[in-house]
């Protein structure tokens, strides 16, 4: 089963946020980046979710991962329930 909502809230000067991107493109996987620099709401939803101000964060059908690089983003993506594994 694949995902129903993979969103991505970036900054678009993160380096770890263009490496996340990056990540999920080359695995095929479909995702909405939103750049929370450029809304402001947006921003209140990701320190919402997150409880931080800093980004990457993912949103994955209500499962978050906050402040990540592609290692700790590989493992968030085995656990989650609805996916397989990338390879």
């Amino acid at each position: 089963m694949k995902p129903k909502q993979v969103r991505l809230f970036i900054k678009p000067y993160c380096g770890w946020c263009h490496r996340a991107q990056r990540w999920l493109a080359e695995r095929g996987i479909a995702f909405q980046a939103i750049d929370v620099t450029a809304d402001e709401d947006a921003y209140a939803e990701m320190i919402q979710l997150s409880g931080q101000e800093l980004a990457p964060v993912i949103d994955v059908d209500g499962k978050v991962l906050a402040d990540f690089g592609p290692d700790e983003l590989a493992e968030f993506w085995e656990k989650l329930p609805t996916t397989n594994a990338p390879e």
